[in-house]
């Protein structure tokens, strides 16, 4: 469940499709066991500066697309959720969590890669203070109940309640004033979604890569 260009271009592709007739978006996995593994490491490794930008800026685009989405959107964790994983439930605007011994965060700094501007922007959006510090600088990685203490996730429940909690969501989500619900999104997140604009178009260059 790598985060490849191409894979990142299909979610986008979804999310063409839903803002055309849906009524909200889901994001879950299908992969039992993991959210997601991240960017595809591969790409950093081959030292190919003009491929490993084209891949952080589609991610970087995507969170700020989910973030901005003017449908209601819920995030399904039921494993783990590396960096670019992360940075998709984080931009979603409910996050729901399956309790197990699986871990989300930003662990850069852990593998020796710093924090992209964009991802810290959009960690600081929805994080609690204290424990931004602890995921940007230090890398730590949480699980499933410390997440949700920290701000990651909205809700963690039993594995086998998944299902039904994502039911009482979506349920919960199709009484709401959805103009109302997307204008109210655009005010509040105005910041965040500056900031992340900003460090894109700052931050993902090709001198930068290069």
């Amino acid at each position: 469940n790598v985060m490849s260009a191409a894979m990142l271009a299909e979610i986008g592709a979804a999310l063409d499709r839903a803002e055309r007739g849906a009524d909200m978006v889901v994001l879950r996995s299908a992969r039992p066991g993991i959210f997601s593994a991240g960017f595809d490491l591969k790409v950093f490794a081959a030292g190919d500066a003009r491929r490993s930008l084209e891949m952080v800026r589609a991610g970087a685009e995507l969170a700020l697309r989910l973030m901005a989405c003017p449908l209601p959107t819920i995030s399904v964790m039921e494993g783990h959720a590396f960096p670019m994983g992360t940075f998709l439930l984080l931009a979603c605007d409910v996050r729901l969590g399956a309790r197990g011994p699986h871990r989300m965060g930003l662990n850069e700094v852990a593998i020796g890669i710093a924090p992209p501007s964009f991802a810290i922007a959009l960690a600081r959006s929805r994080l609690h203070p204290a424990w931004l510090s602890r995921t940007v600088t230090f890398g730590e990685m949480f699980e499933p109940d410390d997440a949700q203490v920290a701000g990651f996730l909205d809700r963690v429940v039993a594995p086998e309640m998944i299902d039904t909690a994502l039911g009482e969501i979506t349920t919960a989500l199709r009484a709401i004033h959805r103009p109302s619900h997307a204008i109210a999104k655009k005010r509040l997140r105005r910041p965040a979604l500056d900031a992340m604009r900003a460090a894109i178009e700052e931050e993902l260059t090709l001198s930068a890569y290069e």
